[in-house]
């Protein structure tokens, strides 16, 4: 294991995401390669250490003793690099790439006129914006800045409050009003958890809903279809002509709005200006008052 140092950073990268993915497809979907290639580039690890890794399963790539060992010595030469990398971003003013990680809806409906004004100030800046429904790693730097409605898991990150997301109910002009039978656009159950699916299982009272979605604007087009009320950002709902809001017979909803950034990124002028920009621009609309 003591020559791992002189190993190609690359194939322990391959190694990485196999160990943590557990299968050639997901891996090759997280590293955006063809599945063959993370295979090939595994073996050649192999092959250098003289050591099986993986044992080869037909539910999946499983770690052996040997890479169980590797696994933790790689992931520290990984934070390491990673570390260096973020050290090599600060050196450069403002010219370059930053990259923001936030749920779809967000990126479509308010981050637009941040991103236009940044890109006009600062013609050497590239932003780079993943609409992504799960949550960046920060820690392996998938991404400089992410957006999450409410508050990241522990870690050497700094979450900062931008504003109150505020939700309603939202359907079509002419649905069911008050005490008269409603129809519902409910969540699916790939997020269990979500506390705006609680929010909305409670207001249903039992109700089976008509249709059920993980995806923000799939639901908003179900409900000025006229397919039932959804709850939605008020940012989404208000701002759209063919919605109408409605009551709801529980307390308003909200959640918190954090933007979130590696504490050794926070010295990096480029990050660091692209997110006082989106605090900004993201608090002006979402707390006008």
């Amino acid at each position: 294991m003591d020559e791992l140092g002189a190993l190609q950073w690359d194939d322990i990268r391959f190694f990485l995401a196999l160990a943590r993915a557990g299968s050639l497809s997901r891996a090759a979907r997280a590293l955006r390669v063809e599945h063959s290639t993370v295979a090939r580039r595994v073996t050649s690890l192999e092959a250098a250490l003289a050591l099986r890794l993986f044992d080869r399963l037909a539910s999946g790539w499983s770690l052996t003793a040997e890479g169980e060992e590797l696994l933790a010595k790689a992931g520290a030469v990984e934070a390491q690099i990673l570390g260096l990398a973020r050290i090599a971003r600060e050196r450069d003013p403002m010219a370059g790439r930053v990259r923001i990680s936030a749920p779809p809806v967000l990126l479509a409906e308010l981050l637009m006129p941040a991103v236009a004004s940044l890109c006009a100030a600062h013609p050497g800046l590239t932003i780079e914006l993943e609409g992504s429904r799960r949550e960046a790693d920060m820690m392996r730097a998938e991404a400089d800045i992410a957006l999450r409605i409410g508050l990241p898991e522990a870690g050497d990150l700094i979450a900062r409050r931008i504003a109150e997301i505020r939700y309603g109910l939202y359907g079509a002009p002419g649905l069911p009003e008050g005490q008269a039978p409603r129809r519902w656009i409910g969540f699916d159950d790939s997020l269990p958890g979500l506390m705006q699916k609680r929010w909305l299982e409670a207001e249903m009272a039992g109700t089976e809903p008509t249709i059920r979605s993980n995806d923000m604007a799939t639901m908003a087009q179900a409900a000025r279809a006229g397919l039932g009320l959804a709850l939605l950002p008020h940012f989404v709902g208000a701002a759209d002509p063919a919605l109408c809001a409605h009551p709801s017979r529980q307390p308003a909803f909200s959640r918190p709005l954090y933007l979130i950034l590696h504490a050794d990124m926070r010295r990096a002028p480029r990050v660091r200006a692209v997110a006082d920009v989106l605090v900004a621009e993201l608090k002006a609309r979402l707390d006008p008052g």
